[in-house]
């Protein structure tokens, strides 16, 4: 049998663990372990830092346009470390979950764990049911983000179509995820996505260095309540990308050493975020206001378009990320999750594609709608509903005594880990969902007022000013074309 099993259980302390059974034999076992089949600490550390930063790392300088380059930089700190509680949160949740099932011999071997699973099984079916609502929304309108992106980003190679179309040809591109099984299928893929975002977000800090800044140059942020709160929920999306955080953890061989990844993953992810964002919006500061996306004010050169082409790939892989948990709950709802067949189940998750499909069309509009969605669904997904999960849990003297996880001394015990739940509830419920929802859907409502729905190319220039634009040129630090002007969608509103 060897390497066909698929694990054997080991009890260690009060955990059971999932270790791999038998040793690889041959170069199709060893090529499926180094390249498809993972299931480490640092697989769950790629996959939490390729997941992070997307599409979001060309939409942050957008965002300090918005807020200012000293609250941009401090919400990134602040925020960061915000996601990096809730993802240790859901992860205690996960563990005292499983654990409890299998005390009661429930085998998950054939079964990937969700988060509406943990909440269902801690805290019923209520929870369940708004825990499922929440999630599923926002890793629908995560993936939606993702095609939008794709077809933002390809645009500045190839204007010969508008971003309508190659949404169309993207959707296509990204339904063939459907056939990677699971997360521990992504193991390559997390290690390419992290080493793209890596290069995009240095090209993007060293080519608006050397670019300089433009002239007459202005950085009047913050101006506007309203645009204070849409950069501060983009932010809070930035760091909210660990919806997927208990499939990543089922996915590993030893859970229980989870706690400390997305924080690490985190870290990481601010030596790009912070450097990119700051730089670009140093050179090109409230033009930022017109163009959400960051490419389109940096000039035309190969090392521009490679960074396009390489968050093309990336946007495909975390396009798969958020629409994996999905397909799994497609499957469970009609009774295929447990399905050997890889094709029987790919054929089964193409109908999740199609409303993201048409989602990405009805609403293209790259840079609002993050803010959007951060505000009224990752908001509740991944900071509010973690926070009180954690607190009802364990809100019984019984519950606490036989957690399997304490809390450790430096957070406080369980006082400590209570009031910093109860202030991540009360800070994004009022100041994420409340201003930031406030805000955000005032922008995103400005922009189909201006654009439309079903617009064919969002924030493309007019035929024949792109008709008058220069060649474009070769060389990192080339100077850019004049920015082409744009609708004032969602700066010049009195508010």
């Amino acid at each position: 049998m060897g390497s066909e099993k698929v694990g054997e259980t080991v009890i260690v302390g009060n955990y059971v663990e999932m270790k791999p059974e038998g040793k690889s034999n041959g170069m199709k076992s060893k090529f499926s372990k180094l390249f498809w089949h993972g299931g480490s600490v640092y697989d769950a550390w790629f996959s939490c830092a390729s997941n992070q930063v997307a599409q979001v790392l060309l939409t942050l300088p957008y965002s300090f346009s918005q807020l200012g380059m000293l609250s941009g930089i401090l919400l990134q700190l602040f925020y960061g470390l915000l996601g990096s509680w809730t993802a240790y949160i859901i992860s205690i949740l996960y563990v005292e979950y499983r654990t409890r099932k299998e005390r009661e011999k429930v085998d998950f071997r054939n079964h990937v764990i969700q988060w509406f699973e943990v909440l269902d099984g801690l805290l019923g079916k209520h929870w369940r049911n708004v825990g499922l609502a929440f999630n599923c929304t926002f890793l629908l309108f995560g993936s939606v983000i993702q095609l939008i992106a794709c077809a933002s980003n390809i645009y500045y190679i190839n204007d010969n179509l508008d971003k309508r179309t190659w949404t169309y040809i993207f959707g296509a591109c990204c339904a063939t995820t459907v056939f990677i099984p699971s997360f521990h299928n992504y193991r390559i893929w997390s290690f390419l996505g992290l080493l793209m975002t890596t290069y995009t977000a240095w090209y993007l800090t060293v080519a608006s260095l050397l670019h300089g800044q433009v002239e007459g140059v202005r950085h009047s942020g913050p101006t506007k309540l309203v645009l204070y709160f849409t950069g501060a929920t983009n932010i809070l999306y930035t760091f909210g990308g660990h919806a997927v955080t208990v499939e990543i953890m089922h996915a590993m061989w030893k859970p229980q050493k989870f706690k400390a990844i997305y924080l690490m993953a985190t870290l990481y992810v601010m030596t790009l975020t912070l450097p990119s964002a700051a730089a670009v919006y140093w050179a090109f500061g409230d033009m930022l206001l017109d163009h959400s996306n960051a490419f389109s004010l940096l000039p035309r050169t190969p090392f521009r378009d490679m960074a396009v082409i390489l968050m093309l790939i990336h946007q495909f892989i975390t396009f798969g990320f958020a629409c994996t948990p999905l397909y799994f709950v497609w499957e469970k709802a009609i009774g295929m999750h447990e399905c050997k067949s890889l094709c029987k189940r790919a054929a089964v998750r193409l109908p999740v594609v199609i409303p993201i499909w048409f989602l990405a069309i009805i609403f293209p509009f790259f840079g609002p709608i993050n803010s959007t969605v951060g505000s009224l669904l990752v908001s509740f997904t991944v900071y509010i509903i973690p926070a009180l999960a954690y607190i009802f849990t364990f809100r019984s003297a019984t519950a606490r005594e036989n957690a399997v996880d304490q809390p450790p001394k430096y957070f406080g015990r369980w006082v400590g880990t209570f009031t910093i739940n109860v202030f991540i509830v009360v800070w994004v419920l009022i100041v994420g969902f409340g201003f930031g929802g406030w805000a955000s859907m005032i922008n995103f409502i400005d922009q189909i007022d201006t654009f439309g729905l079903f617009t064919k190319c969002y924030q493309c220039p007019a035929p024949a000013v792109a008709a008058s634009s220069p060649p474009p040129s070769h060389g990192l630090n080339a100077t850019a074309a004049a920015p082409l002007h744009h609708h004032p969608f969602n700066h010049t509103r009195g508010l």
